[in-house]
Order: structure tokens, then C-alpha cells, then sequence
């Protein structure tokens, strides 16, 4: 039952992105190669807050940084947002798919408690 909702959430979300967007006139801007590279610099400043920590659980890292972690996270999805957008990738569905692309590569009465990469598994 939830499944919807989260479709409804996404596609809020997307509205509110493309309004943004389309505020600013910077469409013009969005090729799907310029969001790529602006998603892998925002998910590599998400990094930035963790280096040389231990862990980078939330007691290592204080309140000042979770908030900037936070605001990292919501750049990383906007821009995946909007290079779906811009694709016309429907994410709901794609992550669907993968889950059970997932599942077959990593059944979990196999690889239960394992981290290792599916290929790095005997048969």
C-alpha cells in the first residue's frame, strides 16, 4: 500500500525541482552530462564530512555536521531527480527493477552476514 505514496513523493519532488529550475531559466543548462557531473560532486562533498573519521556514525560527528550532511543529501537527490527528469527515468520503477536484479545476484540465504561482490561468490 505504501508504494504509491512514494511514487506521489517523487513526483512532488520533481515538481518542486523543475519549478526551481524553471524559475532561473537554467534548463539550458541541464544536459544529462552537466547533472551527471554535478550529482558525482555533490555525492563526493557528502564524502567530506566523514573523512579520517572512525566511523562516521552520528556521535562522531555532531550537530553541525549532520546538518551539513543533511543539506549534501538533499543536492545529491535533486540532481538524481532531475537527471531522471531529463532522461525520463521513472526512479519508483527503476529501483523496482534493481531490487530484483539484487535479489538474484544476492540471495539472501547465501550471502547473509557477507559483503563481498556477488562475481566474488562460488556457485
Amino acid at each position: 500500500m505504501e508504494q504509491p505514496q512514494i511514487r506521489s513523493d517523487l513526483t512532488e519532488l520533481r515538481d518542486l525541482v523543475r519549478q526551481f529550475v524553471d524559475e532561473r531559466d537554467w534548463d539550458k543548462f541541464h544536459s544529462p552530462k552537466n547533472l551527471a557531473t554535478a550529482l558525482s560532486v555533490e555525492a563526493s562533498e557528502l564524502l567530506e564530512p566523514f573523512q579520517w573519521l572512525a566511523s562516521g556514525d552520528s556521535r562522531e560527528l555532531g550537530d553541525a555536521k549532520l546538518d551539513g550532511i543533511r543539506h549534501e543529501m538533499a543536492d545529491v537527490l535533486m540532481y538524481l531527480i532531475r537527471l531522471a527528469d531529463k532522461l525520463d527515468v521513472d526512479l519508483f520503477e527503476a529501483v523496482l527493477a534493481k531490487m530484483d536484479i539484487n535479489r538474484a545476484k544476492y540471495p539472501a540465504d547465501k550471502v547473509r552476514g557477507d559483503s563481498r561482490k556477488y562475481t566474488d561468490y562460488k556457485t
